[in-house]
This record gives structure tokens, sequence and C-alpha cells, in this order.
């Protein structure tokens, strides 16, 4: 099972860890949710989305991934009454109009960023550059410290990654140090690192945590 640690437990001496309580995923249906469909932002290109619900999700891939990558996933937040939304590119300006698009062609008030691997890069800037763009973060695999989540926003943080990897040492410290009172560290089994967790055998466990987090916090 992973573990949930929030950011004022990290900043204790001895941080303690929390069991996560998991839901399941609904079931992945053709249903009304139906494949992604292709988007256009203009100048900085453009996207998959898929679901039409009143919440906004924009996924980020990591290097080597593209766009589709994020498909499972992504129904499975359409599932939840969400719009996910992948950009094509993996740069602050592409998410920018990623969000752009949610709050201005769809109409939705609040949009969260998942990011995973080296696409947590351009997720950092846009929360540090457009906090107010930005009603959660998630990052996945994301290397990373102290710094690296200074002058973030005060909006919540879900620092994610396999319990394996050493990425898993770059959430926890970031989780401790970044602004804001809802900030956790999510550690799924195994070793397997960004969007690859999916994949493996701490793939469930992931995504439940994922939608779990963005359910409370929407």
């Amino acid at each position: 099972m992973g573990l949930l640690m929030t950011g004022p437990m990290l900043a204790r001496a001895a941080a303690s860890t929390l069991g996560l309580l998991l839901i399941a995923c609904a079931p992945l249906g053709s249903g009304a949710v139906g494949s992604g469909a292709r988007v256009e932002f203009g100048t900085d290109g453009g996207g998959i989305a898929w679901g039409d619900g009143d919440y906004g999700v924009v996924l980020v891939h990591d290097t080597g991934t593209d766009a589709g990558e994020w498909e499972a996933a992504a129904l499975a937040m359409a599932e939840q009454r969400m719009t996910a939304l992948a950009p094509d590119r993996s740069d602050a300006a592409a998410v920018r109009a990623a969000i752009r698009y949610l709050r201005d062609e769809r109409g939705l008030e609040r949009v969260a960023l998942v990011a995973a691997g080296s696409g947590g890069a351009a997720a950092l800037v846009v929360g540090r550059e457009s906090p107010e763009l930005v009603d959660q973060l998630i990052l996945i695999s994301v290397p990373g410290d102290a710094s690296s989540v200074a002058g973030l926003g005060e909006f919540p943080k879900l620092f994610a990654a396999s319990s394996g990897e050493a990425a898993a040492t770059a959430a926890e410290a970031m989780t401790g140090a970044a602004p804001g009172l809802w900030n956790a560290v999510f550690l799924a089994p195994g070793s397997a690192s960004g969007q690859a967790i999916f994949d493996s055998d701490g793939g469930d466990e992931l995504l439940d945590a994922i939608l779990r987090r963005l359910d409370e916090r929407r």
C-alpha cells in the first residue's frame, strides 16, 4: 500500500505516515465518455481532450511519451465527471494554453495540473508564475528539492512516486518544503517511474490516489 504524508508532518523530526484511503475506479466504459478528441490552442499547439465534466485536469507527459499515453488515466477522470486535456507539448506555454482552453472554451472555473517526470518542470513554472491558473498540482516522479517548490502558490499539492525509485526522496523533500497547508506525498509500491507506474503493480494504487485527491480538493 502506498504512503501518504502531509507537509507539516514531514517537517517534524520524526515524520509519521498516514494510510491513504483508496477508492475504486469506476469501470472504463465506452458510454458518453468515449475516446479522446483533438483540440487546438492556436500558436501553442493542441492536445487530446476526454470527457465533459465540470472540473478540469491538464495532463503533462514525460519525455519519450506523448499526449495519448494519458488515455487510461484520462478516461478514469472523465468517468469521475472531470474534463481531462493532455497537450501535445510539455512546455509551460502549452500548459498555460491548455488551462485557458478549458477555462475559456469549456467554461471550467477550476483546473488542476497533473505532470509526470520531466513534464513536471513546466508544471512547476506555471505554478510559480501563474498560480491563479492552478487549482491543485499533482507531480509524479518529478525530480527536485526544497528549492524546486519555492515560490509556488498555496494551492493543494500531491507529490507521488514509487517507493523504490530515487524520485521518492525528492517527493518527500518537496512535500515538506512546499507552501500551503494541503500538501501530501504518495508512494506507490515498486520501483517504476513516471507514467510507467500506471502499468506496474503499483498502478492501480497510484491512479486511485490521484482520483481521490482530485475529487476531494475539487
